[in-house]
Protein backbone atom coordinates (compact mmCIF):
# COMPACT_ATOMS: atom_id res chain seq x y z
CA UNK A 1 0.00 0.00 0.00
CA UNK A 2 2.57 2.06 0.76
CA UNK A 3 4.49 1.48 -3.00
CA UNK A 4 0.61 2.32 -4.35
CA UNK A 5 0.42 5.49 -2.43
CA UNK A 6 3.66 6.78 -2.96
CA UNK A 7 2.71 6.79 -6.89
CA UNK A 8 -0.26 8.70 -6.46
CA UNK A 9 1.25 12.49 -6.36
CA UNK A 10 3.35 11.11 -9.37
CA UNK A 11 0.31 10.07 -11.61
CA UNK A 12 -1.08 13.73 -10.63
CA UNK A 13 2.04 15.78 -11.52
CA UNK A 14 2.24 14.01 -14.80
CA UNK A 15 -1.59 14.33 -15.30
CA UNK A 16 -1.52 17.88 -14.26
CA UNK A 17 1.73 18.92 -16.36
CA UNK A 18 0.15 19.67 -19.88
CA UNK A 19 -2.35 22.15 -18.08
CA UNK A 20 0.42 23.92 -16.34
CA UNK A 21 2.15 23.85 -19.98
CA UNK A 22 -0.58 24.92 -21.79
CA UNK A 23 -1.19 27.94 -18.44
CA UNK A 24 2.25 29.15 -19.21
CA UNK A 25 1.93 29.63 -22.66
CA UNK A 26 -1.20 31.25 -22.90
CA UNK A 27 0.81 33.94 -20.14
CA UNK A 28 3.97 34.16 -22.64
CA UNK A 29 1.46 34.91 -25.23
CA UNK A 30 -0.50 37.52 -23.04
CA UNK A 31 2.42 39.10 -21.69
CA UNK A 32 3.58 38.97 -25.68
CA UNK A 33 0.36 40.54 -26.63
CA UNK A 34 0.98 43.52 -24.00
CA UNK A 35 4.34 44.02 -25.13
CA UNK A 36 5.23 46.84 -27.71
CA UNK A 37 8.87 44.99 -28.87
CA UNK A 38 8.49 41.28 -28.55
CA UNK A 39 10.89 40.08 -31.49
CA UNK A 40 8.55 38.41 -34.65
CA UNK A 41 5.63 38.56 -33.15
CA UNK A 42 2.52 40.75 -34.77
CA UNK A 43 0.67 43.64 -32.48
CA UNK A 44 -2.92 43.81 -32.21
CA UNK A 45 -4.87 45.53 -35.36
CA UNK A 46 -5.59 48.44 -33.14
CA UNK A 47 -1.83 49.53 -32.85
CA UNK A 48 -1.02 48.54 -35.99
CA UNK A 49 -3.52 51.34 -37.15
CA UNK A 50 -1.92 53.90 -34.55
CA UNK A 51 1.34 53.43 -35.34
CA UNK A 52 0.64 53.36 -39.25
CA UNK A 53 -1.26 56.88 -38.78
CA UNK A 54 1.51 57.91 -36.34
CA UNK A 55 4.39 57.21 -39.05
CA UNK A 56 2.74 60.15 -40.98
CA UNK A 57 1.64 62.43 -38.41
CA UNK A 58 5.07 62.42 -36.63
CA UNK A 59 6.75 64.20 -39.95
CA UNK A 60 3.68 66.38 -40.24
CA UNK A 61 4.01 67.49 -37.24
CA UNK A 62 7.62 68.14 -37.26
CA UNK A 63 7.03 69.69 -40.41
CA UNK A 64 4.38 72.27 -39.14
CA UNK A 65 6.54 73.33 -35.77
CA UNK A 66 9.35 74.28 -38.47
CA UNK A 67 6.48 76.19 -40.52
CA UNK A 68 4.52 77.61 -37.63
CA UNK A 69 6.80 78.39 -34.54
CA UNK A 70 8.70 81.60 -35.30
CA UNK A 71 11.67 80.46 -32.77
CA UNK A 72 12.11 77.44 -34.61
CA UNK A 73 14.42 77.92 -37.45
CA UNK A 74 13.03 81.03 -39.83
CA UNK A 75 16.16 82.10 -41.07
CA UNK A 76 14.36 84.70 -43.16
CA UNK A 77 12.92 88.15 -42.49
CA UNK A 78 9.43 88.49 -45.00
CA UNK A 79 9.49 92.73 -45.39
CA UNK A 80 6.23 94.05 -44.33
CA UNK A 81 7.50 97.85 -44.32
CA UNK A 82 10.59 98.66 -46.64
CA UNK A 83 11.40 101.88 -44.47
CA UNK A 84 14.42 103.69 -46.12
CA UNK A 85 16.11 100.67 -47.46
CA UNK A 86 15.95 101.62 -51.25
CA UNK A 87 16.21 98.27 -52.29
CA UNK A 88 13.63 96.28 -49.70
CA UNK A 89 10.25 96.03 -51.20
CA UNK A 90 7.23 94.52 -49.51
CA UNK A 91 6.88 90.76 -49.14
CA UNK A 92 10.54 90.72 -50.18
CA UNK A 93 12.50 87.49 -48.29
CA UNK A 94 16.16 88.73 -47.42
CA UNK A 95 18.30 86.94 -44.68
CA UNK A 96 18.03 87.66 -41.23
CA UNK A 97 21.91 88.88 -41.12
CA UNK A 98 21.29 91.67 -44.16
CA UNK A 99 17.88 92.62 -42.17
CA UNK A 100 19.83 93.30 -39.40
CA UNK A 101 22.61 95.55 -40.87
CA UNK A 102 20.39 97.62 -42.83
CA UNK A 103 18.72 98.15 -39.64
CA UNK A 104 21.35 98.79 -38.12
CA UNK A 105 22.34 101.61 -40.53
CA UNK A 106 18.79 103.46 -39.98
CA UNK A 107 19.02 103.55 -36.81
CA UNK A 108 22.38 104.98 -36.48
CA UNK A 109 21.13 107.31 -39.62
CA UNK A 110 17.80 108.28 -37.94
CA UNK A 111 16.15 107.29 -41.12
CA UNK A 112 12.46 105.22 -40.98
CA UNK A 113 13.05 101.59 -39.86
CA UNK A 114 12.23 98.50 -42.02
CA UNK A 115 9.62 95.94 -40.35
CA UNK A 116 9.10 92.51 -41.15
CA UNK A 117 7.96 88.77 -39.54
CA UNK A 118 10.56 86.03 -39.13
CA UNK A 119 10.05 83.64 -41.80
CA UNK A 120 11.34 80.17 -43.45
CA UNK A 121 12.72 80.16 -46.95
CA UNK A 122 11.01 80.48 -50.14
CA UNK A 123 11.32 76.63 -51.47
CA UNK A 124 10.03 75.11 -47.64
CA UNK A 125 6.32 76.30 -47.46
CA UNK A 126 3.83 75.53 -45.31
CA UNK A 127 1.45 72.72 -44.27
CA UNK A 128 -1.40 74.60 -45.40
CA UNK A 129 0.17 76.31 -48.78
CA UNK A 130 0.98 72.53 -49.85
CA UNK A 131 -2.83 71.34 -48.88
CA UNK A 132 -4.34 74.24 -50.83
CA UNK A 133 -1.72 73.70 -53.59
CA UNK A 134 -2.78 70.13 -53.99
CA UNK A 135 -6.12 71.25 -54.90
CA UNK A 136 -5.11 74.09 -56.94
CA UNK A 137 -2.56 72.09 -59.07
CA UNK A 138 -5.25 70.45 -61.15
CA UNK A 139 -7.56 73.86 -60.87
CA UNK A 140 -4.98 76.33 -62.08
CA UNK A 141 -4.59 76.74 -66.29
CA UNK A 142 -1.46 76.40 -67.74
CA UNK A 143 0.00 79.60 -68.20
CA UNK A 144 0.62 78.72 -71.78
CA UNK A 145 -1.75 76.99 -74.50
CA UNK A 146 0.92 74.83 -75.02
CA UNK A 147 1.27 73.68 -72.27
CA UNK A 148 -0.48 70.38 -70.34
CA UNK A 149 -2.66 70.35 -67.60
CA UNK A 150 -1.65 69.51 -64.05
CA UNK A 151 -3.61 65.68 -64.54
CA UNK A 152 -2.28 65.81 -67.89
CA UNK A 153 1.43 65.88 -67.53
CA UNK A 154 0.37 63.58 -64.56
CA UNK A 155 -1.23 60.63 -66.90
CA UNK A 156 1.69 60.73 -69.22
CA UNK A 157 3.80 59.94 -66.32
CA UNK A 158 2.06 57.09 -65.56
CA UNK A 159 1.95 55.80 -69.08
CA UNK A 160 5.92 56.24 -69.03
CA UNK A 161 6.03 53.51 -65.86
CA UNK A 162 3.67 51.10 -67.07
CA UNK A 163 5.16 51.07 -70.92
CA UNK A 164 8.73 50.79 -68.94
CA UNK A 165 8.01 48.25 -65.93
CA UNK A 166 5.47 46.11 -68.45
CA UNK A 167 8.43 45.86 -70.83
CA UNK A 168 11.19 44.79 -68.18
CA UNK A 169 8.58 42.36 -66.81
CA UNK A 170 7.58 40.54 -69.87
CA UNK A 171 11.34 39.97 -70.21
CA UNK A 172 12.71 40.13 -67.17
CA UNK A 173 10.12 37.77 -65.23
CA UNK A 174 10.34 34.76 -67.21
CA UNK A 175 14.71 35.28 -67.66
CA UNK A 176 14.76 35.43 -63.77
CA UNK A 177 12.34 32.28 -63.29
CA UNK A 178 14.46 30.43 -66.03
CA UNK A 179 17.99 31.76 -63.95
CA UNK A 180 16.68 30.23 -60.31
CA UNK A 181 15.47 26.81 -61.73
CA UNK A 182 18.40 25.60 -64.53
CA UNK A 183 21.88 26.34 -63.12
CA UNK A 184 23.09 26.32 -66.79
CA UNK A 185 21.03 29.31 -67.73
CA UNK A 186 22.18 31.01 -64.29
CA UNK A 187 25.63 30.80 -65.12
CA UNK A 188 25.08 31.97 -68.35
CA UNK A 189 23.52 35.39 -67.49
CA UNK A 190 23.60 36.31 -64.24
CA UNK A 191 27.63 37.26 -64.06
CA UNK A 192 26.97 39.88 -66.92
CA UNK A 193 23.33 41.03 -65.20
CA UNK A 194 25.57 41.32 -61.84
CA UNK A 195 27.77 43.38 -63.76
CA UNK A 196 25.56 45.55 -65.47
CA UNK A 197 23.07 45.94 -62.97
CA UNK A 198 25.98 48.70 -61.11
CA UNK A 199 26.12 50.84 -64.20
CA UNK A 200 23.26 54.10 -63.51
CA UNK A 201 20.67 53.98 -65.70
CA UNK A 202 20.92 57.89 -66.32
CA UNK A 203 24.21 56.90 -68.24
CA UNK A 204 22.10 55.94 -71.02
CA UNK A 205 20.15 58.91 -71.38
CA UNK A 206 22.31 60.26 -74.26
CA UNK A 207 22.88 56.96 -76.16
CA UNK A 208 19.12 56.28 -76.01
CA UNK A 209 18.52 59.39 -77.23
CA UNK A 210 20.75 59.24 -80.22
CA UNK A 211 19.01 55.73 -80.78
CA UNK A 212 15.40 56.39 -79.81
CA UNK A 213 14.99 59.75 -80.33
CA UNK A 214 13.97 62.49 -77.76
CA UNK A 215 10.22 61.68 -77.26
CA UNK A 216 8.87 58.70 -75.11
CA UNK A 217 10.70 55.74 -75.95
CA UNK A 218 14.11 57.30 -74.21
CA UNK A 219 12.13 57.87 -70.98
CA UNK A 220 11.20 54.33 -70.93
CA UNK A 221 13.74 52.68 -71.97
CA UNK A 222 15.50 54.10 -68.91
CA UNK A 223 13.16 52.50 -66.57
CA UNK A 224 13.66 49.33 -67.92
CA UNK A 225 16.87 49.50 -67.78
CA UNK A 226 17.03 50.77 -64.35
CA UNK A 227 14.01 47.90 -63.28
CA UNK A 228 15.14 44.80 -65.71
CA UNK A 229 18.75 43.61 -64.19
CA UNK A 230 17.24 44.03 -60.52
CA UNK A 231 14.48 42.00 -61.65
CA UNK A 232 16.22 38.96 -62.64
CA UNK A 233 18.09 38.57 -60.04
CA UNK A 234 15.33 38.92 -57.56
CA UNK A 235 13.01 36.52 -59.30
CA UNK A 236 15.76 34.16 -59.76
CA UNK A 237 16.63 34.02 -55.97
CA UNK A 238 13.08 34.07 -55.04
CA UNK A 239 12.47 30.69 -57.63
CA UNK A 240 15.29 29.44 -56.29
CA UNK A 241 13.67 29.61 -52.36
CA UNK A 242 11.23 26.97 -53.61
CA UNK A 243 11.16 23.75 -51.48
CA UNK A 244 13.37 21.20 -53.34
CA UNK A 245 11.17 18.56 -52.43
CA UNK A 246 8.55 19.40 -54.52
CA UNK A 247 10.87 19.44 -57.64
CA UNK A 248 12.17 16.37 -56.54
CA UNK A 249 8.78 14.60 -56.04
CA UNK A 250 7.60 15.86 -59.31
CA UNK A 251 11.01 14.45 -61.15
CA UNK A 252 10.58 11.06 -59.58
CA UNK A 253 6.39 10.81 -60.65
CA UNK A 254 7.74 11.54 -64.36
CA UNK A 255 7.77 15.06 -64.48
CA UNK A 256 9.17 16.97 -67.86
CA UNK A 257 10.72 19.65 -68.10
CA UNK A 258 7.99 22.28 -69.40
CA UNK A 259 5.32 20.33 -66.98
CA UNK A 260 7.61 20.68 -63.90
CA UNK A 261 8.48 24.67 -64.93
CA UNK A 262 4.65 25.66 -65.24
CA UNK A 263 2.94 22.95 -62.83
CA UNK A 264 5.27 23.15 -60.10
CA UNK A 265 8.23 25.83 -60.60
CA UNK A 266 5.70 28.84 -62.09
CA UNK A 267 3.28 27.70 -59.59
CA UNK A 268 4.87 27.41 -55.76
CA UNK A 269 6.37 30.50 -56.48
CA UNK A 270 3.71 32.90 -57.64
CA UNK A 271 2.81 34.61 -54.55
CA UNK A 272 6.58 35.34 -54.14
CA UNK A 273 7.10 36.25 -57.19
CA UNK A 274 4.05 38.55 -56.72
CA UNK A 275 5.28 40.45 -54.10
CA UNK A 276 8.27 40.72 -55.85
CA UNK A 277 6.76 42.50 -58.54
CA UNK A 278 4.78 45.23 -56.40
CA UNK A 279 8.97 46.08 -54.56
CA UNK A 280 10.03 46.43 -58.44
CA UNK A 281 6.83 48.62 -59.53
CA UNK A 282 8.20 51.16 -56.26
CA UNK A 283 11.90 50.68 -58.05
CA UNK A 284 10.19 51.82 -61.49
CA UNK A 285 8.96 54.88 -60.10
CA UNK A 286 11.88 55.86 -58.16
CA UNK A 287 13.92 56.16 -62.35
CA UNK A 288 10.74 58.29 -62.98
CA UNK A 289 11.98 61.67 -62.74
CA UNK A 290 15.24 61.16 -64.59
CA UNK A 291 13.94 59.28 -67.45
CA UNK A 292 11.49 62.30 -67.59
CA UNK A 293 14.40 64.85 -68.07
CA UNK A 294 16.23 63.27 -70.98
CA UNK A 295 15.52 64.38 -74.37
CA UNK A 296 11.94 66.66 -74.37
CA UNK A 297 10.96 67.15 -70.62
CA UNK A 298 7.71 66.08 -70.25
CA UNK A 299 5.21 65.04 -67.44
CA UNK A 300 5.25 65.43 -64.35
CA UNK A 301 8.73 66.19 -64.15
CA UNK A 302 8.15 68.69 -66.69
CA UNK A 303 5.37 70.37 -64.14
CA UNK A 304 7.94 70.48 -61.51
CA UNK A 305 10.93 71.88 -63.10
CA UNK A 306 8.29 75.09 -64.40
CA UNK A 307 6.55 75.32 -61.05
CA UNK A 308 10.63 75.83 -59.61
CA UNK A 309 11.15 77.64 -62.33
CA UNK A 310 8.30 79.95 -61.44
CA UNK A 311 9.21 79.79 -57.44
CA UNK A 312 6.05 77.86 -56.86
CA UNK A 313 7.76 75.77 -54.14
CA UNK A 314 4.34 74.55 -52.76
CA UNK A 315 2.89 73.40 -56.39
CA UNK A 316 6.28 71.50 -56.39
CA UNK A 317 5.78 69.66 -53.26
CA UNK A 318 2.42 69.13 -53.93
CA UNK A 319 3.27 66.92 -56.81
CA UNK A 320 5.72 65.05 -55.07
CA UNK A 321 2.82 64.19 -52.91
CA UNK A 322 0.97 63.06 -55.68
CA UNK A 323 3.54 60.91 -56.71
CA UNK A 324 3.79 58.89 -53.33
CA UNK A 325 -0.07 59.12 -53.20
CA UNK A 326 -0.23 57.16 -56.19
CA UNK A 327 2.45 54.66 -55.06
CA UNK A 328 1.26 53.85 -51.74
CA UNK A 329 -2.72 53.35 -52.93
CA UNK A 330 -1.11 51.20 -56.03
CA UNK A 331 0.22 49.18 -53.53
CA UNK A 332 -2.59 48.91 -51.30
CA UNK A 333 -4.43 47.86 -54.35
CA UNK A 334 -2.41 44.86 -54.96
CA UNK A 335 -1.75 43.69 -51.74
CA UNK A 336 -5.55 43.48 -51.56
CA UNK A 337 -6.33 41.93 -54.98
CA UNK A 338 -2.91 39.47 -53.47
CA UNK A 339 -5.55 38.10 -50.81
CA UNK A 340 -8.02 37.25 -53.68
CA UNK A 341 -5.80 36.07 -55.98
CA UNK A 342 -3.94 33.74 -53.36
CA UNK A 343 -6.02 32.72 -50.84
CA UNK A 344 -3.70 30.25 -49.42
CA UNK A 345 -0.96 32.04 -48.67
CA UNK A 346 -0.39 33.06 -45.29
CA UNK A 347 2.76 34.58 -45.29
CA UNK A 348 1.55 37.56 -47.38
CA UNK A 349 -1.25 38.11 -44.34
CA UNK A 350 2.06 38.16 -42.04
CA UNK A 351 3.57 40.77 -43.49
CA UNK A 352 0.33 43.22 -43.60
CA UNK A 353 -0.06 42.57 -39.86
CA UNK A 354 3.65 43.59 -39.10
CA UNK A 355 3.01 46.39 -41.71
Amino acid sequence: MSHLDSLVPLEQSVSTRPESDTTIKSDMSRRNANSWFTPRVGLSPGRNRALGIASFLLPLILWSAISYLPFLWHPNIKITDAGDVSYFKTGMQVERERFETEYGKLVTSGGALPQGVPTNPVYLPAPHEVATALYTSFTTEPRRKSEQWFHESLWHSITIIFWGFTLSSLVGVPLGVLCGTYAAISRLQEPFIEFFRYLPAPAFGALAVAILGIHDAPKIAIIFIGTFFQQVLVIANTTRKLDTALVEAAMTLGSGKLALLFKVVIPGILPDLYRDLRILLGWAWTYLIVAELIGTSSGITWFITQQARYKNFDNVFAAIIIIGIIGLLTDMLLARLAKRFFPWDKSGDKQSAGA
